[in-house]
């Protein structure tokens, strides 16, 4: 039996994972990753995406994030999130709500870097939008 890895998926109101997996893939902000026990060290920003949690025997879990931070350590992997909602329970009516945010945050963006960031986290959000 390959080991397991140990995950917290945490959002500011709540715990809303804590358990032993065999992999997860978080949307990295430079690209999706997939994480499995005993992987190097890492941290990295999260950008709005899908995270894929596998388990040998059970469905896989898709949650969407708006945002975050991921640390992978010889513990485990936690996921710190902006915002998190089960894809199943993800309908287009609160992807529009979660794309006007982002646009508002264009809108407000005080430099270019920001104003960059912001654009970049919309576009995201606009592709997932295709998706449901």
């Amino acid at each position: 039996m390959a080991e397991k890895l140990n995950f917290d998926l945490v959002s500011p109101e709540r715990l809303l994972f804590s358990g032993q997996v065999d992999m997860v893939v978080i949307p990295g902000s430079e690209g999706d990753m997939g994480i499995m026990a005993g992987h190097a060290p890492v941290m990295s920003t999260l950008r709005p995406g899908i995270i894929e949690v596998e388990n040998e025997g059970a469905p896989r879990q898709r949650i969407f994030v708006r945002g975050g931070f991921a640390e992978v350590t010889p513990a485990g992997l936690t996921v710190l999130a902006e915002f998190t909602v089960p894809l199943a329970d993800l309908d287009a009516t609160a992807l529009d709500r979660e794309i006007a945010l982002a646009d508002k945050d264009v809108a407000d963006a005080k430099n270019d870097d920001k104003r960059q960031s912001a654009l970049e986290k919309l576009d995201h959000l606009k592709e997932l939008r295709h998706t449901v």
